[in-house]
């Protein structure tokens, strides 16, 4: 649980109201890509796509490798508007989106978002999203629409929850010293084992 008093300024997310934010304004996030980061967002969104989890399905892919969800980079850009810019009470209309070069596990990517144009009417905020690589590489561009907060809010971050993964396999070494502990059983009679 928070204490106001242990509270530091990093543990706060501020946002910029419709009347501060001006073109050119811009916030960023960095993050690397992990194998985790690919199965957790398999998990929650559905998505399990062999090319995106396999890496014996996906060395046959055009990419030759593991290629991250075009929407686990694409969700960097919302963490950007939600948290940083506009930030929070930031409402998402819209997203146009074109994946440029394939995220491969252990790039990292930064999500740029940058104020390009304001519309007084309904406080909405055109941004420019772009996505790039390590090196600098444009791996995904758009612009995003939103309505942006009309009061300045200063919120706690929230503390999320501890995940752990259990992958099916962890045993599989375990299986394999028990069933090769079984002399002269053959191969065949080895499923009798599980």
């Amino acid at each position: 649980m928070f204490c106001k008093d242990e509270l530091t300024m990093d543990d706060f997310l501020r946002n910029r109201t419709f009347d501060q934010l001006q073109p050119g304004d811009t916030a960023s996030i960095e993050r690397l890509v992990a194998r985790d980061d690919l199965d957790l967002f398999a998990a929650v969104s559905g998505d399990v796509n062999p090319a995106h989890l396999d890496g014996a399905f996906a060395a046959t892919n055009q990419f030759g490798h593991v290629v991250a969800h075009g929407m686990w980079t694409a969700a960097l850009i919302s963490a950007v508007l939600g948290t940083k810019l506009p930030g929070p009470g930031t409402i998402y209309l819209g997203q146009d989106l074109q994946f440029i070069k394939p995220v491969a596990l252990g790039d990292t990517v930064t999500a740029t978002v940058t104020v390009k144009e304001k519309q007084a009417q309904k406080s909405i905020v055109i941004l420019d999203t772009v996505c790039t690589n390590q090196r600098n590489e444009e791996v995904l561009r758009g612009v995003a629409t939103v309505v942006a907060p009309e009061h300045n809010v200063e919120w706690p971050r929230m503390r999320l929850p501890d995940v752990t993964l259990r992958r099916h396999d962890r045993f599989d070494a375990f299986v394999k010293k028990a069933r090769a502990a079984q002399p002269g059983l053959p191969p065949e009679k080895w499923s009798s084992l599980k």
